[in-house]
């Protein structure tokens, strides 16, 4: 039985990849840093463990810990199966393992006030309700990639074709229309195993108590107010980000760009980011910074580093404030638990 006046401690379980982890980190450092809470990443895992997982992981402050669960099978897939089966399996045959987790946890002492998990995460939904632990959704992406999460489950009842032999375009909530064969890849295939996991884990966001996505009203204000218009049974969207990794010695706050950026006239910079996918090619580069330059706009530019040398660039950060998360914070200090 967790003590009621033990400090809050927050279960993070990110899917499997370093794309899923390192949101989740910088979203765990900000619970640590601002508001006190103690961490668990309870991390499933499908083979051995990397060595960037574990250096990211080992340089964390020492109220974040780290479990990871015993590997899966799943030798019973398909070579051509996609990410998004994968991931969702590996979470799905983890259960009793996070299971077994969070008995550790609680039986520890540890005050379990959330279970924050990614995208593909919503299984484990049903292990934190055993608990009587509330569940969220950590979103790393964009208000308009998650507000088609939402909508996902409406326009696949009402629409029987692929979504790319669509005549008219998809009016996502709060969004501008984009035409069917621009929606995400596991969209694109809607009798593919990725597609149908797609659709399962959207139809379970409803279950949770709220959910925190890594971007901010002034980037995305239709679909951040979209998002946060009240139905029933739809949970409480948080704009938290952006939460991005930064190194604490580059003095970011008193940057170059931001600087620069303070001086601009309001509304005239064009942001431009592919996220932490986006390494482009050396002609890609070269003919987006032609189109930067004739297009004759203000611009911030931020550029992934890829291996080679030569194509290697400052990166651009933007910081905003976290009235979001602090709030999500005080919600879970204040939780009781049984």
């Amino acid at each position: 039985m967790a003590q009621t006046d033990a400090p809050a401690h927050v279960a993070i379980l990110p899917s499997p990849g370093m794309g899923h982890l390192i949101p989740l980190v910088e979203l765990a450092k900000r619970l640590v840093h601002q508001h006190n809470f103690s961490i668990t990443f309870v991390i499933p895992t499908d083979g051995s463990t990397s060595k960037a997982q574990r250096s990211v992981l080992g340089s964390l402050p020492s109220a974040i810990h780290s479990v990871f669960l015993p590997p899966v099978n799943l030798s019973d897939l398909p070579e051509d199966v996609k990410i998004e089966t994968t991931i969702s399996l590996t979470v799905a045959r983890s259960l009793p393992s996070l299971r077994d987790v969070f008995r550790s946890l609680v039986d520890g002492g540890a005050r379990v006030v959330a279970l924050v998990v990614d995208l593909f995460g919503t299984d484990a939904f049903d292990v934190a309700r055993e608990f009587n632990v509330s569940p969220y959704i950590f979103f790393p992406s964009t208000a308009m990639a998650l507000s088609l999460f939402f909508y996902l489950p409406k326009l696949d009842e009402m629409v029987s074709c692929e979504y790319r032999e669509m005549q008219e375009p998809v009016k996502i909530p709060g969004c501008l229309p984009i035409h069917g064969g621009e929606l995400l890849d596991p969209t694109q295939d809607r009798k593919n195993d990725a597609y149908k996991w797609l659709l399962y884990h959207t139809k379970r966001y409803r279950m949770a108590e709220g959910v925190m996505v890594n971007s901010f009203m002034d980037l995305e204000k239709g679909a951040l107010k979209a998002l946060q218009e009240v139905e029933p049974g739809k949970p409480t969207v948080y704009p938290v980000g952006p939460l991005v990794n930064m190194d604490s010695s580059a003095g970011v706050e008193g940057s170059e760009c931001l600087r620069w950026l303070d001086d601009q006239p309001h509304g005239s910079v064009l942001f431009v980011s592919f996220g932490s996918g986006g390494t482009l090619s050396l002609d890609q580069i070269t003919e987006l910074a032609l189109g930067l330059e004739m297009s004759e706009q203000r611009f911030l530019w931020v550029v992934r580093s890829p291996n080679d040398e030569d194509l290697k660039e400052a990166a651009a950060r933007v910081l905003s404030e976290d009235g979001s998360l602090s709030e999500l914070a005080h919600k879970w200090k204040n939780q009781k638990c049984t």
